[in-house]
């Protein structure tokens, strides 16, 4: 032992932990994208991509104003050309390595006009061009350069003497096909072979490969899909064994689902859209011309709204303003709902709708799981979203904890630390009540044997004010008063 003669510090760990937090409305969105138009089209399927800006978008994934056959880009419009909130995580399932996703387009001979060949092939991805000179292949960047028109198609730039001296040079090339994905696609799965996971199978990787815990797990354009809809479902709950979050899902607005609001309940029945970790929207949104599914606009609205109360999931996006010009079904055609039909027949069914009040509204706090559950936990989106994000905020936080001996210091420390954060939302009115407390009837020592420690949260987000009353009476006292009555 060291001879000490003198004044010495000695530092032990912190007794209150710091919290460790993500994007609490952190939007996980499967799609389509037009991968043909992004900085690496081979490195743009199946994994997932965090974005902080549309370029950053527009290089990963590319971006189309074809919201049907592109339907990522719905998402990526909505986030950051109309609400301006980041960051998003993009995962396309259009995999160019796929037979059933791409169109291999056979060489043809193209004119030459002024030096430029206009090539009339959509999606194609411009690294599979193959431009000849009779039998001589010429190279890109050195022979020509090629770029992708506004309207889709390829214009090829030529630069070398011999190319432009041609009159005709044979081109071929493989493009995307987006209508080639499917459902199956979405849902996608595990090779048993490889390990190789596709789809939403990737909701596992968020963590581990990005340090973040999902938010919304969304896929606009496919959740109306049965089997869709039950995957993102089953994904909200313990994501890699522990987190959760909630699902934003669509309600057909075609022949499929509901044409009219009266239908809205049978076809989210059918659906099978039920969950409490889940949020169903009817109709569709339009901006002029642009037609989004609902659930993309509203995850976007969702992030934006708790970008704005630093963070934290306690209020509902509901009469908040959607940004959008109108709603519409799926083959455009304008749907004008009225609060009472809105309130009564789909909020009431557990769908979110969105009606013009001064401007369009989000409409509709209940989760899909209502009325079949009255567990404000359960029912109410914003509260079930506070529920989710404390209980992902507090694995992250004393995931440090782990392993650590399971004494007395352990214990207090995580009851006092927790306690110490419950109370600043307390105080900023985040919630009506937060405290953690270890108890031991809930620790018995069977458990404590096991290296099993247990700790009681009791946390009471704010109920959202859906309904105020207003009762009037007619006051025949005031009446008599002014004329002079007894």
């Amino acid at each position: 032992m060291a001879y000490h003669h003198g004044v010495y510090n000695i530092e032990q760990d912190t007794s209150l932990t710091t919290p460790i937090q993500g994007s609490a409305g952190l939007q996980v969105i499967f799609g389509v994208a037009p991968i043909h138009l992004s900085k690496n089209p081979k490195k743009a399927a199946n994994t997932p991509m965090l974005c902080y800006s549309f370029k950053e978008c527009q290089e990963a994934v590319g971006y189309s104003d074809d919201f049907k056959k592109f339907s990522l880009c719905q998402s990526i419009d909505a986030c950051f050309r109309v609400f301006n909130v980041a960051p998003i995580i993009l995962v396309n399932v259009l995999d160019p390595t796929k037979s059933t996703h791409t169109t291999i387009n056979a060489a043809e001979d193209c004119a030459v006009l002024d030096g430029m060949i206009s090539y009339n092939k959509e999606y194609v991805m411009l690294d599979t061009l193959e431009v000849k000179n009779n039998s001589t292949l010429l190279a890109a960047g050195s022979d020509y350069t090629a770029a992708h028109a506004e309207d889709g198609t390829v214009v090829i730039t030529l630069l070398s003497k011999a190319a432009k001296e041609a009159a005709t040079l044979s081109v071929s090339s493989t493009s995307i096909k987006p209508d080639g994905v499917t459902y199956t696609d979405i849902v996608g799965g595990v090779d048993a072979a490889t390990g190789k996971e596709t789809g939403l199978e990737l909701v596992r990787q968020i963590y581990p490969k990005l340090g973040m815990t999902p938010g919304i797990l969304l896929a606009p354009g496919w959740s109306e899909n049965a089997v869709v809809c039950a995957a993102l479902q089953a994904k909200t709950e313990a994501i890699n064994g522990c987190f959760d979050c909630c699902a934003y899902v669509d309600i057909s607005s075609g022949s499929s689902g509901a044409t009219v609001y009266t239908e809205v309940k049978g076809a989210k029945e059918t659906m099978g859209a039920s969950g409490a970790h889940t949020a169903a929207f009817w109709p569709k949104a339009a901006i002029g011309d642009k037609v989004y599914c609902m659930s993309a606009v509203a995850a976007a609205l969702t992030a934006y709204n708790d970008a704005g109360n630093a963070d934290v999931p306690y209020e509902s996006p509901s009469n908040k303003d959607l940004r959008i010009t109108g709603t519409v079904l799926e083959d455009g055609t304008e749907v004008l709902l009225d609060q009472q039909q809105a309130s009564d027949v789909l909020n009431a069914n557990g769908v979110i709708t969105a009606i013009n009040a001064n401007g369009f509204k989000l409409w509709g706090n209940n989760t899909a799981a209502y009325p079949s559950t009255t567990d404000p936990k359960d029912r109410w989106l914003a509260v079930r979203r506070f529920f989710d994000w404390d209980g992902n905020s507090f694995i992250r936080t004393y995931m440090q904890k782990v392993d650590k001996p399971g004494n007395k210091r352990l214990i207090q420390s995580i009851a006092d630390s927790q306690n110490i954060i419950g109370n600043g939302y307390v105080a900023r009115d985040y919630c009506a009540g937060y405290r953690v407390e270890f108890r031991s009837d809930e620790n018995p020592v069977t458990n404590l044997l096991n290296g099993h420690l247990t700790v009681h949260t009791f946390l009471a987000p704010y109920i959202p004010a859906e309904y105020i009353e207003n009762i009037r009476e007619y006051d025949v006292d005031a009446l008599q008063a002014a004329f002079g009555g007894n």
